[in-house]
């Protein structure tokens, strides 16, 4: 009796607790009780995700609404920095587009006529043919020339220093340079017809050169005095690492000039590259400081070119190349109180007019090159040209003595 009740209580009670079973009514009381909870949560679930949506679109509304507000103020700024002479400024240079348009046509009409009369073997027309090429390259030069010179002096002519640097002392006595004017007028581009890039093996360097003079010549005169220029070029990067090559080369350089040039009277230094020397100084103490600036005021030591690096010419953007120089010409000024009077351009592989013409309106007086090839080097040692004025083809107003 007993097994038999348990068995049904067992029984009564799972069937109860799944539904099957319970008292009278049990089914509707839990339905009651749990549908309006079930519908209350998806109601909820609903509102959150309108709600989501709604302050969504009002966000996307307001950033398109101060997006258009901007590019009309925008747009309006434009428009009130022009006044009506920027327009007739706008509208002479196209005018002056127009111009060379049609003078352009014109050329081109005249090569054709040539070129028919030459087809019928009219030999005098080669020649006016030169003659029109000529006077369109001296045009063309002329007017890049005049338009550098008016963005020079509009913009550029107004940034002068407030005060004049002094120069890197050079002293009397040592090494005098006969400063004569070069007459060299040479276009070297017509040069490269001429030279034959031979690359002949033997000879100083290696280039056919064999150069010899009379070993008694100097026996009943003056010896012959040789100039050994101590120097140094410092690549911030190559095989090593800005601050390894500092560590394990250059500042050991800075550490031995100021023992050598102090102990040897005689004795000068070239350097160029002030990215080295501001981390050497700013290691350095007082005492060797002041130490540095006396090598300098007596023109023991002299500071070349003065940029952050020697920068590279053959495929360096014109900015950075200016930038560096700006770097290198700051801290001078700012920690040495010097100017730079000569450019150093001893590594870069290739050599670009514009850094001459940078470094002429920088005030830079002269500058030394090179990594010219060596059959050019023969043909203007030959022909004793190797200092002359560089002028660039595209402004005619300037050069530095190389």
């Amino acid at each position: 009796m007993s097994a038999q009740s348990s068995r049904f209580n067992t029984a009564r009670s799972t069937s109860w607790l799944g539904g099957g079973g319970g008292p009278p009514g049990s089914a509707d009381l839990l339905d009651c009780v749990f549908r309006p909870l079930l519908a209350c949560s998806k109601m909820k679930k609903y509102m959150a995700l309108w709600g989501s949506l709604f302050f969504f679109v009002i966000c996307v509304s307001l950033y398109l609404m101060m997006e258009t507000v901007n590019m009309n103020s925008r747009a309006n700024v434009r428009l009130a920095d022009f006044d009506e002479n920027d327009f007739n400024s706008i509208e002479s240079q196209i005018h002056k587009v127009e111009q060379d348009i049609h003078k352009n046509h014109g050329t081109i009409r005249e090569i054709k006529k040539i070129l028919r009369h030459i087809a019928n073997g009219d030999k005098s027309s080669i020649t006016k043919l030169k003659h029109l090429f000529e006077n369109e390259d001296l045009d063309d030069s002329n007017k890049d020339s005049d338009s550098i010179d008016d963005l020079w002096d509009s913009d550029y002519k107004g940034l002068q220093p407030q005060k004049p640097l002094p120069e890197v002392v050079i002293p009397d006595g040592v090494c005098p340079a006969f400063r004569t004017e070069s007459k060299t007028q040479r276009k070297i581009r017509n040069a490269y017809d001429v030279i034959p890039f031979d690359n002949i093996d033997g000879g100083v360097w290696k280039q056919g050169w064999n150069i010899t003079y009379p070993t008694n010549h100097w026996e009943n005169r003056d010896n012959l005095q040789v100039f050994v220029v101590p120097h140094t070029h410092c690549d911030p990067g190559w095989l090593k690492t800005f601050v390894g090559y500092y560590q394990q080369q250059t500042k050991g350089i800075f550490e031995n000039m100021l023992v050598k040039l102090e102990e040897m009277p005689d004795m000068r230094l070239i350097y160029a590259e002030m990215s080295f020397f501001s981390m050497w100084w700013d290691e350095i103490s007082p005492e060797k400081r002041a130490r540095v600036k006396k090598l300098i005021n007596n023109g023991k030591l002299e500071i070349v070119a003065g940029g952050w690096v020697m920068t590279d010419e053959a495929n360096a953007h014109y900015y950075a190349m200016i930038d560096q120089m700006i770097e290198g010409h700051t801290w001078l000024n700012g920690t040495l109180g010097v100017k730079p009077q000569a450019g150093w351009s001893i590594d870069p592989f290739g050599l670009s007019p514009t850094m001459a013409y940078l470094l002429k309106q920088m005030g830079l007086k002269n500058m030394l090159i090179q990594r010219v090839h060596y059959s050019v080097k023969k043909y203007l040692a030959k022909k004793k040209e190797l200092e002359f004025l560089w002028r660039q083809e595209w402004v005619a107003s300037t050069g530095l003595r190389k």
